[in-house]
């Protein structure tokens, strides 16, 4: 874990691959956790430390998460994101090469146990996930995509570029058979940009991922 900004409303953290966002099971490490003791430490906070999450990745994904340090900032930041004032830019090493050099996926999701599924829009449970990309860099075998969020379903990234036909470097779950790093895949979330929920400034924060 690295920090990467505090101030007293909010906590940019970088998460390595491997680590939950939030407890999860049995109790194990995870980014919160860890997070809090970091802010007990540096503030020398006693008891309970308020801090939650605004966003979530994937355990096996690296890259920023936002927290919210007061109630007041996580309300005005969950706004935000309902109203899709945050913007995410994701970076992933996907297999095969993508004939198009941009474009958009338009699918519809639901959420199954532990994964998700590409649906037809009449289903009932069905949920729009949307997203840009553009090819960065491909060779014979893979293809380094950026990717702009713009809904944000659970495994959006991972499904819909598996239902394209390009799933994500070490992504068994979702069809890949390219070997990655252990315990992560090839997607990073590497830009984050808000308006500050309290002072208003506009803040854009850039992490460069470490293996791809």
């Amino acid at each position: 874990m690295k920090i990467v900004f505090c101030d007293n409303h909010i906590l940019v953290v970088a998460k390595p691959a491997g680590l939950s966002t939030q407890p999860h099971g049995n109790s194990q490490e995870n980014l919160t956790d860890l997070a809090k003791e970091w802010l007990k430490k540096e503030f020398g906070k006693p008891g309970l430390v308020f801090l939650e999450p605004i966003h979530r990745l994937d355990k096996l994904v690296s890259g920023l998460v936002l927290f919210a340090r007061t109630s007041k900032a996580l309300s005005r930041l969950q706004e935000k994101m309902r109203n899709q004032e945050i913007k995410k830019t994701y970076i992933a090493k996907v297999e095969g090469v993508i004939p198009q050099q941009e474009g958009f996926l338009e699918d519809y999701l639901v959420h199954d146990e532990h994964r998700a599924r590409v649906v037809h829009i009449s289903h009932k449970e069905a949920k729009l996930a949307r997203l840009y990309y553009k090819v960065l860099e491909k060779n014979e075998e893979t293809s380094l995509v950026m990717i702009d969020l713009q809904t944000g379903r659970y495994h959006q990234i991972r499904i819909q570029f598996a239902h394209l036909g390009h799933p994500i470097m070490g992504d068994e779950k979702y069809g890949g058979c390219l070997e990655f790093q252990p315990r992560a895949i090839a997607l990073h979330h590497g830009r984050l940009s808000f308006e500050h929920p309290v002072t208003k400034e506009p803040l854009v924060f850039e992490l460069a991922p470490e293996y791809f």
